[in-house]
């Protein structure tokens, strides 16, 4: 699959903003101390996405039942969503000059119900000609993620069959439909209810 820029200019995915707030002291102490002991950008990018999916638990493995939905947020909860984790990984990159993307994948049961739509990050390093989409979900038993530019480690791999799609759209902010429903939810259980099933 072709990832497409949904904006050509590659400074829209360097760019603070409310969500993706990596001018935030906290995000800023984070990517400071983590580039000190990975201080080239590849090996940064791997520790970024190994601090987010291990560190940060999975809101519905773990059972937390607050909502994030702003990079900075999720660091200082250590909680969230893959799409607020997707948030905080992309900050992470961004606060050192990494292009990072937020991009999704529509995923189901196994039966083809209950359909979900699932966030990642697309980095694009330094060299590279090519983004590569990451997953920083969180593992548990079934889902072996891995930082990976090559093969794709991802949760999940899409299931057309079942009506499963990788959306090609790379995003520099958060799909209003996915923003929106993070905002508007008080809890994690009524998140839980209004995500959206396709974008």
């Amino acid at each position: 699959m072709e990832l497409i820029q949904q904006d050509p200019d590659i400074g829209a995915y360097l760019a603070a903003s409310e969500s993706v707030d990596h001018d935030h002291p906290l995000v800023r102490d984070v990517s400071d101390r983590l580039a000190d002991d990975h201080p080239d950008a590849y090996s940064y990018a791997e520790a970024a996405y190994v601090f987010v999916r291990d560190t940060i638990p999975h809101s519905m493995d773990s059972g937390d039942l607050r909502v994030t939905w702003r990079a900075s947020d999720v660091l200082e909860q250590r909680n969230g969503i893959c799409y607020a984790k997707s948030l905080a990984y992309a900050a992470l990159l961004r606060a050192r000059g990494i292009p990072a993307a937020l991009c999704y994948q529509r995923l189901t049961e196994d039966d083809g119900s209950d359909p979900v739509v699932h966030g990642l990050v697309a980095v694009l390093l330094p060299g590279e000609s090519a983004w590569a989409r990451q997953d920083v979900r969180g593992n548990k038993p079934g889902v072996d993620a891995r930082f990976s530019l090559g093969e794709e480690r991802l949760a999940w791999t899409v299931r057309p069959e079942l009506g499963e799609v990788d959306y090609p759209e790379l995003y520099a902010e958060p799909h209003p439909v996915v923003l929106g429903a993070l905002k508007a939810a008080p809890d994690r259980p009524h998140l839980d209810r209004t995500l959206p099933a396709e974008l």
